[in-house]
């Protein structure tokens, strides 16, 4: 795997109401089979609370939860994209969704399959 530096991207949901940054070096990104993330087809970076900041909308954020009501999924309430949820297992962690992000490229970057269907 190729070296990536740590750099700060800026992200946001489809009409620009919620608008984000964060800062990572892509160790892999991941791809999720439960039934949330199977169906919104996201493929996801893992950020530490502390490398995650909200710029502006959090009015406009919705929040959905299921199942164990642990994870924080969120999305716009004006366009419906899902930018980002607060993890289950790591709640002190954001998953990302990198096709929310300005100037990505997925290109060579490991994906790592989550088996999120068999959590109970």
């Amino acid at each position: 795997m190729a070296y990536r530096p740590l750099k700060k991207y800026q992200g946001s949901c489809h009409c620009g109401a919620v608008q984000f940054e964060v800062e990572t070096d892509f160790p892999e990104l991941t791809r999720c089979d439960c039934s949330i993330c199977y169906r919104k087809n996201a493929l996801m970076v893992k950020v530490h609370e502390t490398a995650f900041k909200l710029l502006k909308g959090n009015e406009f954020l919705s929040e959905y939860q299921f199942h164990t009501h642990t994870a924080h999924h969120f999305f716009c309430k004006i366009c419906g994209i899902y930018p980002f949820h607060r993890k289950r297992v790591t709640p002190d962690y954001f998953g990302i969704n990198v096709f929310c992000l300005a100037d990505f490229n997925a290109e060579g970057i490991p994906i790592r399959q989550a088996i999120g269907a068999a959590m109970t």
